[in-house]
């Protein structure tokens, strides 16, 4: 009788541990693939992610390789890379109508800015967003593969910390330069039993990235400027008026955010 016990036991024991990795696996498998799948859907460009794991236990978790493609007609291969980033569920909300994410923490991503001064990648991916959302923040999901998405969201604490931007400027034969991203904290978001859905909280972060993306970038152009007036000089070109003109559309784009 007590082998019998211990037995069982011990297959009770086999049987927990499998059914938590099964539940691990399709946690992660899931996660992935619905960024894969829903994130083209709200943005209308290529959206890849290399790999992610969540532990239902202590509800800490990673994300890695993590590409944002860039909209037709730009010419850099993406806007958005993250190597690697870092989150903290509170565990026991994962399964709940509403996850609370106590903290998202992305180190180093790279921004791709792409301008012809008139408008650039990153406002072009938000206008997407805008456009398959319906518009404001609070916007309800009508495509059935979004509203299975629109699970309620709570962060926190979001942080982005040692980016970089690379500007491109096709006015100026695609010049580019790289300049750090200044660091991205927001919190508080979707506290209250509302919650905010993951396009909202996307539209909130590329906002966020944008605007800074902007900021940064307007140095730069001007610093490609001076240096594409001072190879064309003699050549019978009219250095002075493209840096003006690339003044101009810089200033252009700063008195939109």
């Amino acid at each position: 009788m007590k082998k019998l016990l211990f037995r069982l036991l011990i297959a009770l024991v086999v049987l927990v541990i499998l059914a938590v990795v099964a539940v691990s696996l399709f946690l992660d498998g899931a996660i992935r693939r619905g960024v894969e799948t829903v994130g083209p859907m709200l943005t209308k460009v290529d959206v890849k992610l290399a790999g992610v794991s969540l532990s239902i236990f202590s509800g800490s978790g990673k994300i890695k390789g993590l590409v944002v493609g860039n909209p037709p007609g730009y010419r850099t291969p993406a806007a958005i890379q993250v190597g690697s980033a870092s989150l903290a569920v509170q565990p026991g909300s994962v399964f709940s109508d509403k996850v609370v994410i106590r903290s998202i923490n992305v180190q180093a991503p790279e921004i791709t800015f792409e301008t012809d001064l008139r408008g650039n990648n990153l406002s072009k991916i938000m206008a997407n967003l805008d456009e398959t959302t319906g518009g404001g923040t609070s916007a309800k999901p009508t495509d059935p593969a979004q509203k299975k998405a629109s699970k309620k969201l709570q962060v926190d604490d979001f942080l982005i910390s040692g980016g970089k931007i690379h500007v491109s400027v096709t006015a100026l034969g695609g010049q580019s330069a790289t300049v750090p991203l200044p660091e991205i904290h927001l919190t508080g978001l979707g506290q209250g039993p509302d919650g905010i859905t993951a396009a909202e909280l996307s539209k909130m972060v590329l906002r966020a990235i944008e605007k800074e993306s902007v900021q940064a970038a307007s140095g730069a152009v001007a610093d490609l400027s001076k240096q594409a007036a001072n190879l064309t000089k003699g050549l019978g070109t009219n250095p002075a008026g493209t840096v003006d003109s690339v003044t101009r559309g810089i200033g252009g784009l700063l008195k939109k955010k």
